[in-house]
């Protein structure tokens, strides 16, 4: 097989864009510096696409081109196909991007997850059919028989957990967006013998993997995509609602290893820098989450691991129990005769798109001379950050939002705790009802508070989890019972 020379700048060019990535997820750190390093996200993208580009171009050309000068003659129909494949994905984007909503914003990073899986799978699937494009396999001829090509040991190996990780990475994802979507419930589906069947599938790519890099037969390759996309599904569907968000992360981190296996099978080491820039921030991250939910990682990411049969059951809504209705008219009273407000946003509030006008409410507050905060659970919502992202879109002051090690103490002496469309992250009941599907993830301790306002649609509903909340029910507590964003826009009336 020809060789074709590589230009030097390319490798400068992919440490450029490394160095963008990383300062990327060095901006994505804080809110105050996102932007920064969405902005610097893009631009790694763009020298690495365009790098990509330009380096694998010589493969279409012709052979007398001078290489080392890039003066060579293009095919313009490679080239075309290639910048019309490249613009429908950008439209596609771009019209996405500008369509969907807050809400949906979960769903959607549960939907890129699952191309990138895909994407995985298809190149490995390409490369073990056609090795010689990919540079990746040299041609035997055996004293007796007919010739064949042999794909490199390493390359076998790299190809099997590319495809194996990238099938996990997309059928795990398909169930995290139909749960996140609502197609799906949200109480875990714990299939019988469960954690054997895990195991053996587990314990059955990896040993296919090996004996790929002996016999690199096709039935063993389609058997572990086969088997990687099965392992997917079973990963994924015995967690709760209430563990989504670390699943989100989670297949982050297995999309950028995906990525990373395929850098080597492609000599891209672009995608190699990324891909694990990617897997192990999203490594970390979930790893954080977990511990800030009181969950064990190992449990999380092996679909459940420990769990047991009990613990899902619970979330049926209790008996009919007295509570207290308010009015928006109330409410405005209570928070503007206080001397601290605390706000515990949650989903309803990003489904109701309450974050404007919840921070209007604020300002009128902190003009009656109310000092406001905002507590951020770090499972609120449906992805990581979740919550940050809808305040900041609102101009929310970064110095008045907390997370939940830093505030929670100071309920006890806070007036008013003010619960828009949270639930889980609220419920006493994961700390006391250790049958409860939330029990052990910390929770603020709104019911410490001198009065709760509650915002939700309807006292039938529970949240995300299944789970009924002791804190409708508590003397403090005064629920006010309607759309979060219609609620907001009445008190932020009565407050004149």
């Amino acid at each position: 097989m020809e060789q074709i020379a590589v230009n030097p700048w390319a490798a400068l060019a992919y440490l450029v864009a490394g160095v963008c990535f990383i300062l990327a997820l060095r901006g994505l750190s804080s809110p105050t510096s996102s932007q920064r390093g969405n902005r610097f996200g893009m631009i790694g993208m763009t020298i690495a696409v365009v790098t990509t580009l330009v380096v694998h171009a010589p493969k279409y050309m012709s052979k007398n081109a001078d290489v080392s000068a890039l003066d060579f003659p293009i095919d313009w129909t490679i080239a075309g196909e290639i910048l019309v494949a490249v613009g429908i994905g950008a439209a596609i984007g771009i019209v996405t991007a500008r369509r969907i909503a807050m809400t949906a914003m979960p769903q959607l990073v549960a939907a890129f997850h699952s191309l990138v899986g895909l994407a995985a799978v298809l190149v490995a699937a390409a490369a073990f059919l056609n090795p010689l494009a990919f540079g990746i396999a040299d041609m035997v001829h055996p004293m007796i028989g007919q010739p064949f090509l042999a794909i490199h040991q390493v390359s076998r190996i790299e190809m099997g957990l590319g495809v194996a990780i990238g099938a996990i990475t997309f059928s795990g994802s398909v169930i995290a967006f139909l749960k996140l979507n609502g197609n799906m419930g949200g109480k875990p589906i714990l299939l019988p013998g469960r954690h054997i069947i895990n195991l053996a599938v587990l314990a059955g790519i990896l040993g296919l993997i090996a004996y790929f890099t002996q016999d690199q037969s096709p039935w063993i390759f389609w058997t572990v995509t086969g088997l990687s996309f099965a392992i997917g599904f079973l990963l994924i569907i015995p967690i709760g609602g209430a563990d989504m968000p670390v699943v989100v992360s989670m297949l982050n981190s297995y999309s950028g290893w995906a990525a990373a296996a395929m850098g080597f099978t492609l000599h891209n080491s672009a995608m190699i820098i990324t891909g694990a820039l990617v897997g192990s921030s999203g490594a970390i991250l979930s790893y954080i989450m977990c511990r800030a939910m009181n969950r064990s990682f190992i449990s999380v990411i092996a679909g459940g691991f420990g769990g047991d049969a009990g613990s899902a059951a619970g979330g049926e809504a209790k008996e009919q129990r007295p509570w207290k209705r308010g009015s928006a008219e109330d409410a405005a009273f209570l928070m503007s005769q206080a001397d601290q407000v605390i706000i515990v946003p949650g989903y309803g509030m990003a489904v109701s798109q309450a974050q404007h006008v919840l921070r209007e409410m604020a300002d009128k507050l902190k003009e009656e001379g109310v000092k406001v905060k905002y507590a951020i659970h770090p499972v609120a919502g449906r992805m990581p950050g979740h919550m940050n992202v809808l305040l900041a879109e609102a101009n929310v002051p970064y110095d008045e939002v907390f997370e939940l090690e830093d505030i929670n103490s100071e309920f006890a002496q806070t007036d008013v705790a003010f619960i828009i469309g949270a639930n889980d992250v609220v419920n006493p009941a994961a700390k006391t009802d250790k049958s409860s599907p939330i029990y052990g993830m910390p929770v603020f301790d709104v019911n410490k508070a001198k009065t709760v306002l509650f915002i939700k649609r309807s006292m039938g509903g529970v949240g995300y989890a299944g789970v009924d909340n002791d804190v409708f029910y508590q003397d403090n507590t005064m629920m006010l019972l309607a759309d979060a964003k219609k609620m907001v826009e009445e008190i932020v009336k009565a407050l004149g």
